[in-house]
């Protein structure tokens, strides 16, 4: 099991009260298996990506990703956990301004000390159809560009989970169409996981499991 969610909740502090953002959240994983969580804006779907990769944590509740118990863990144990584990595609890119394209989707590979890292952001980047811009700072490409960029990097990784916030919600559908059979392509060849944030129903259909939020909730 990649991935095991039991009883999540999520609370805020609003003025004098507790606002709940997610309640009573469970569902599994397995290696392999893709993931898609939908639901209305205000849902929760952001906030849980953000708890199942390590970016936050719940209320109470336990996230096991790769049977360690990220509820267990303190911040500094969970950035470890997610550099050796986890990609993630920001729907706001994420990308560093002072670094190309190239340089973006290697950094991760190289603070993992991983083996060939300009060889595997090259072979990426060719995947999204950038390699002719591999030179080119974030300021230089377009938005859909840069979710490209984005997700080579997610990419180029060797994540055990991959988690995609909005992955096409930036590109054209010629583009999105691209970026989404390439998710699966990569999802089929590594048995890495896939978890998607999506409004596209579309896309969400060609998960092997989804969960639909309504109100912080999983509904049927």
């Amino acid at each position: 099991m990649i991935l095991e969610v039991n009883k999540l909740r999520k609370e805020v502090s609003s003025g004098d009260s507790e606002l709940t953002i997610l309640d009573d959240v469970s569902f599994s994983l397995e290696e392999g298996q893709s993931l898609a969580i939908t639901g209305p804006s205000g849902s929760g779907k952001s906030t849980l990506l953000g708890l199942l990769a390590g970016l936050d944590t719940a209320t109470s509740g336990e996230i096991y990703l790769d049977e360690v118990g990220l509820h267990k863990l303190d911040e500094e144990d969970r950035a470890i956990l997610r550099k050796e584990k986890v990609g993630f595609v920001f729907q706001s890119f994420e990308l560093l301004p002072s670094l190309t394209a190239l340089e973006n989707v290697m950094l991760p590979s190289e603070l993992k000390s991983e083996d060939n890292p300009k060889e595997n952001a090259e072979y990426f980047l060719n995947r999204v159809g950038l390699s002719e811009r591999e030179h080119h700072y974030p300021n230089q490409l377009s938005g859909g560009e840069q979710q490209r960029v984005a997700i080579a990097r997610a990419f180029a990784c060797s994540a055990k989970i991959l988690f995609a916030d909005e992955p096409t919600g930036n590109l054209d559908p010629k583009n999105g169409q691209v970026i989404s059979d390439l998710l699966f392509e990569v999802n089929s060849e590594t048995d890495n996981a896939l978890v998607i944030v999506t409004h596209d129903l579309e896309l969400a259909n060609r998960c092997d499991k989804r969960i639909d939020l309504k109100l912080g909730r999983i509904v049927e």
